[in-house]
């Protein structure tokens, strides 16, 4: 099921909470010991500078799939706020650098040698965006793993434990599919039947998107169903399809414009639609796709800054999920978003 956990950062009382959450998301994802100390160091690390730099902010921990090639789940870690921001980002992450009094100036650059994989995306006045992912086993020698070409974020619902969304990706040869299901209200029964989609697309990544949910419409049927979207870019004829059932949207950028992709009603698992209508457009190195769930309010906009557009996909998708809602513009529902950016990545840290 779609474990997931949430913290509100806003007192120092809060960093003790943040780092039991990540011990805990280490037990569920069956980490050994030196891991789970690693994921505690970075989440405190992290929620730590969100009291001293930024006034606050919010850390997400999620169960996702490790780096290509490897078993077993990793943790990853999100630290999001809307604070002042960083005005330069190489300079945060060398040790010995603070703009804190008393602070030795190791923490960030202490969380990019220790995880697997370390992203920071800051806009000075708007705020920071950070992803740390540890995964089961260290890189070779503790060098840090390759930037993966999907990645996302999900929350639940008034911070509950389960949350009904669930997404994930899957590589067939030179197709890359990636998958977001929405599962049928909420708590454990709703993040059964995403958990439920998520499986079997690992064992149909190597079919179609239409046939893929046809599949998922036979593997939810024991569940109470699910809206679902399953993209899926061919790599070798550089183009993306793209088909839904249900309340999934998707968005395609390709040079400076976004292009929504209508999902078709019903439901996965319950109310199938007869044919499901399949959308075919252009892949370009410079594309990008945002799929989301019915949490994220409909009229978000579409994230312009190139800088955060050429970032790791986890950036994207966390912080397109942090602009989104506001205290005036509060959740309604368990919420996700996920990235699909198969592209050789720009260096960023």
């Amino acid at each position: 099921m779609s474990r997931v956990w949430e913290i509100p950062v806003h007192d120092s009382t809060r960093v003790r909470d943040v780092r039991i959450a990540a011990r805990e998301a280490c037990a569920a994802a069956g980490l050994a010991p030196p891991r789970t100390a690693i994921a505690e160091l970075v989440a405190t690390e992290l929620a730590t500078n969100l009291l001293k730099h930024a006034g606050g902010g919010r850390m997400v921990a999620n169960l996702v799939a490790p780096a290509e090639g490897g078993a077993g789940r990793s943790v990853q870690l999100f630290s999001l706020d809307n604070g002042p921001g960083i005005a330069d980002v190489d300079a945060a992450l060398r040790d010995g650098h603070s703009t804190a009094p008393g602070s030795l100036g190791a923490g960030l650059g202490s969380c990019r040698r220790s995880a697997g994989a370390f992203h920071l995306y800051s806009v000075p006045g708007r705020g920071t965006v950070a992803t740390a992912r540890v995964d089961p086993e260290p890189g070779e020698r503790g060098a840090r793993t390759a930037q993966l070409p999907a990645g996302g974020i999900a929350v639940a619902l008034g911070q509950a434990e389960q949350c009904g969304d669930a997404w994930t990706w899957a590589r067939s040869g030179g197709l890359l599919t990636l998958l977001l299901a929405d599962g049928l209200g909420h708590g454990p029964k709703a993040a059964h039947a995403s958990a439920a989609a998520v499986a079997e697309l690992h064992r149909t990544a190597h079919l179609p998107p239409a046939d893929i949910l046809r599949r998922l419409h036979t593997a939810l049927r024991p569940t109470r169903g699910a809206a679902v979207t399953v993209a899926q870019v061919d790599t070798e004829r550089a183009e993306l399809s793209l088909a839904g059932v249900g309340n999934v949207e998707a968005r395609v950028r390709t040079g400076d414009s976004w292009t929504s992709l209508v999902s078709h009603p019903g439901i996965v698992g319950a109310y199938f639609p007869g044919h499901v209508p399949v959308r075919r457009v252009p892949w370009q190195r410079d594309s990008l796709l945002v799929m989301h769930s019915d949490g994220l309010p409909s009229r978000w906009t579409p994230p312009q800054d190139p800088r955060l557009l050429a970032h790791d996909p986890s950036v994207v998708a966390a912080a397109i999920l942090r602009d989104a809602g506001s205290p005036a513009r509060p959740v309604r529902d368990d919420t996700s978003v996920a990235v699909l950016a198969p592209r050789p990545p720009d260096r960023h840290p």
